[in-house]
């Protein structure tokens, strides 16, 4: 898909700030996060819906969640907090991916997320959630 932001990322053709990679899905923060740490979790191959993928199967829905939860739990531990929440959304980015958002006391936790609430994070603070994540996932 030519014309897909996530397409492109993947590709290379976009920089991002890669959390996790494998020849299936790729994991990077979201540049317009809710908080520090937020984090995209994106099938490789262009699907338009996470229920798009196949059930089973190397790259399918199974491997996919097993994915999504090794990175939540790192985002757990990375970002100091026992919360994290989970979106599967699609209406603003046509591509398959799954949002997974760490919560702090500061922010409203124990409600509904503010969506519209984006937090501007400077490259370095970019940096440090990334790196922290990585090294989580590399235990």
């Amino acid at each position: 898909m030519e014309t897909c932001i996530f397409c492109k990322i993947i590709s290379g053709k976009i920089p991002s700030y890669r959390v996790y990679e494998d020849d299936y899905f790729l994991a990077i923060l979201d540049i317009n996060p809710r908080n520090p740490g937020h984090t995209l979790v994106i099938p490789k191959k262009h699907y338009r819906w996470v229920w798009d993928l196949p059930l089973e199967g190397k790259g399918g829905l199974v491997d996919y969640y097993e994915v999504v939860g090794r990175i939540a739990k790192a985002i757990r531990v990375a970002m100091k907090t026992d919360f994290v929440v989970s979106l599967v959304l699609g209406e603003e980015i046509h591509h398959a991916h799954v949002w997974l958002i760490p919560r702090f006391e500061n922010d409203g936790h124990g409600t509904s997320i503010d969506l519209s609430n984006i937090k501007k994070l400077s490259e370095e603070e970019m940096k440090e959630a990334k790196n922290k994540i990585k090294k989580e996932l590399e235990k």
